[in-house]
């Protein structure tokens, strides 16, 4: 008898089609269930559902989900939930506590959701984790700030990506950015790491660490965040065998070993201060966005897809890894505001990319630009690999300067 897979938002973000597909191909029978109607599922993912549930409140109430999903499924038995968009992570454990299904609890998710608990727990277990307080009211913030001292950041408690994160460096910066995060409940105000900022990410099945891959931000996402014209790139470093990330390799399998983390997909962020001090970032229950599972994938050949969905299912992972690429992916961002009415460059890109070049995404000409500030794809983006690190790196820059999008 195949396994069956209960996976929410099988469609969304982009990359989710992806991951059930593999579910799928494997033998699983994958039942889908997210907030929207069947109908919006993106078309590359219906051939892989056997059976689909729409629960509209499912991430914003997902205790009163539990009785809906049990009514659908009828008595059908569920080997896995799984979710891999950050804002399920928790909603997946509630489902999978409330109907008694295997896998990561709701006590061990808060921990990968809930950036507080997170570094008590990893700060026990002698991790180096920033210095930070929560914060409830724009009073409990300024009492934080006193207590971290500047520079500072300001960020949600359970936010993902660098998405509502504010530096501050004195106390009017602050003044400046709590009007913008009214919306958010709850805040964690922590020490400032000035570093460069890299990724750590694993796939592990029964406590295992299966495979990792070692990434770095070229600018880190604050700066890219708050700089309209800069082209942000992340990078997939072919030698992680490096000195330079080996401290980095290290905290990130120790934060595993902290955690509990037992099966899955874990992206970690973490910092290399200049005099070589790793510090812990923070930690996701789900792989990394902006298509960097595709970085990954370049670098060895592979179908990393379908590596998680083999340990997900079978706890092993069978895939042989060779790391034979650096791999780059630069976001564009057009000037200007409107619709996308000319692309310059890209013909000086092939040219000097040549082999080097593995996707161009960019929005068409004609096509409504998108918030820079609300994707991390932006208008589009460039990916492209070389076996030298630094000609990876002089290309990513040639696509950064001389690709250009144009709007109005």
């Amino acid at each position: 008898m195949g396994m069956t897979v209960l996976m929410l938002a099988p469609g969304y973000p982009g990359e989710m089609p992806l991951f059930t597909r593999a579910l799928a191909e494997l033998g699983a029978t994958v039942l889908g269930c997210s907030n929207g109607p069947a109908h919006e599922l993106p078309a590359e993912v219906r051939p892989y559902l056997s059976d689909y549930l729409a629960v509209p409140t499912l991430f914003a109430d997902p205790d009163a989900a539990v009785e809906p999903v049990r009514q659908w499924l009828r008595g059908r038995a569920v080997d896995r939930v799984c979710c891999l968009w950050e804002p399920g992570v928790e909603v997946a454990a509630v489902l999978r506590e409330g109907l008694g299904f295997p896998g990561q609890s709701r006590e061990q998710a808060l921990r990968f959701r809930d950036k507080d608990l997170m570094k008590q727990a990893l700060a026990a277990g002698g991790v180096r984790v920033p210095h930070h307080a929560v914060a409830r009211t724009e009073a409990e913030v300024w009492a934080a700030a006193e207590q971290v001292g500047y520079p500072l950041i300001i960020k949600p408690i359970a936010g993902a990506g660098s998405m509502d994160t504010f530096r501050c460096d004195t106390p009017d910066e602050v003044a400046r950015a709590l009007p913008q995060l009214r919306h958010v409940k709850v805040m964690d105000v922590e020490e400032f790491i000035d570093g460069d900022e890299f990724t750590f990410d694993t796939i592990c099945a029964g406590g295992d660490l299966k495979y990792f891959h070692v990434g770095v931000y070229r600018p880190r996402p604050l700066v890219a965040r708050t700089n309209e014209w800069i082209s942000p790139q992340t990078l997939s470093y072919r030698h992680v065998d490096d000195p330079g990330v080996a401290g980095g390799r290290a905290m990130g399998e120790a934060v595993l070993r902290v955690l509990g983390f037992d099966t899955g997909f874990t992206h970690m962020e973490w910092y290399r201060k200049a005099n070589g001090e790793v510090v812990f970032g923070e930690i996701a229950a789900r792989p990394p966005g902006a298509r960097t599972v595709d970085l990954m994938n370049y670098a060895s050949d592979i179908d990393l897809f379908r590596g998680w969905a083999e340990a997900e299912l079978f706890g092993t992972f069978s895939l042989t890894v060779e790391r034979k690429y650096n791999v780059a992916c630069i976001t564009k961002r057009a000037i200007g505001q409107g619709r996308i009415h000319r692309i310059e460059g890209l013909g000086r890109v092939r040219d000097r990319c040549g082999e080097a070049l593995c996707v161009v995404d960019l929005l068409p000409v004609g096509a409504p630009r998108r918030d820079w500030k609300s994707t991390l794809l932006s208008d589009g983006y460039v990916t492209l690999r070389h076996p030298d690190w630094e000609t990876t790196k002089a290309l990513a820059d040639f696509v950064g300067t001389d690709l250009t999008l144009y709007a109005e």
